[in-house]
């Protein structure tokens, strides 16, 4: 099943996309996707039924505004760096240093926007604004210590993710993943989370990034040094995970600071990011208007 947020008479609804990919359904119940994580299989069964019956209004999915699925996420959400081969060796070669293990980091909440929203660079915050695409793994249950064996029914869903970061804070405040990316409304997510029953294998899933029809990430998950299972592992060490919480899983070589010459987004650039039976991002950047 794929659920989404939308707008609708001036209200947030929660819907479910039909196979057709061209309406949804309004469900009246629960109100939003945290609130159906929260409700548990229970919940989610009785969202399947009414979806799968069309209990609730139809939208074409053209006429609507799609939100963020998670607004916000329980907590900052989750990251994970340096998680595929050829990008940890081309960060490692950019760094001066050989690769090491994925580094974990997180990113403020006010850093996501919607799947379609228009980016603004301001350039006296950055100018080196680069992209990420990403599969996101969106947390069903709360746990810790979590085995990589049991690690599959603590997952809701899956949605896309554009890591969008600032290079220049990134790398020149002193390493600062953090604050690097999570500039307000930077970080477009969805359009939609595929639950977990609908994808068996997110191993093998093809991540693209272009900008101005430009391919400039090409990847698999498979080429992940940590799958989503070690992931969930890795992360819930010592640290538990809230039912609601986002986990980005890294990203594919081709990223604009480490290309030859870097790259950087600039207004008027149209940014896709897409993952394999999930969905597609667009965003348009603009430039940052003074309020």
């Amino acid at each position: 099943m794929r659920l989404l947020m939308f707008r609708a008479g001036g209200g947030r609804r929660l819907g479910a996309l039909r196979e057709d990919g061209e309406e949804l359904i309004e469900l009246s119940e629960p109100a939003d996707i945290l609130e159906l994580i929260d409700s548990g299989e229970d919940g989610l069964a009785r969202v399947r039924s009414a979806a799968a019956r069309g209990k609730g209004r139809s939208h074409r999915l053209g006429d609507v505004q799609l939100l963020a699925p998670l607004d916000a996420p329980r907590g900052n959400v989750i990251a994970i760096g340096r998680n595929y081969q050829k990008h940890a060796e081309e960060t490692a070669v950019m760094e001066g240093r050989e690769p090491s293990p994925p580094t974990i980091f997180t990113k403020a909440i006010t850093s996501l926007t919607e799947p379609y929203a228009e980016i603004a660079i301001d350039p006296q915050i950055s100018d080196k604004i680069d992209w990420e695409v990403e599969l996101a793994v969106v947390i069903g249950r709360r746990g810790a210590n979590i085995r990589r064996e049991d690690a599959r029914p603590y997952v809701f869903g899956y949605t896309v993710l554009n890591d969008v970061t600032a290079r220049d804070i990134q790398s020149s405040w002193g390493g600062q993943y953090f604050k690097g990316k999570s500039l307000d409304r930077s970080c477009p997510t969805g359009p939609w989370i595929v639950t977990s029953d609908e994808l068996d294998n997110p191993q093998s899933l093809n991540l693209q990034l272009r900008v101005n029809e430009t391919i400039k990430q090409d990847g698999n998950t498979r080429d992940m040094i940590y799958s989503v299972d070690a992931i969930i592992e890795w992360a819930s060490k010592g640290m538990t995970l809230l039912p609601g919480a986002v986990i980005a899983t890294g990203t594919p070589d081709g990223v604009g600071f480490a290309r030859k010459p870097p790259e950087f987004l600039k207004p008027g650039d149209i940014m896709e990011t897409e993952v394999e039976r999930i969905g597609l991002l667009r965003n348009k950047i603009v430039a940052a208007v003074d309020e």
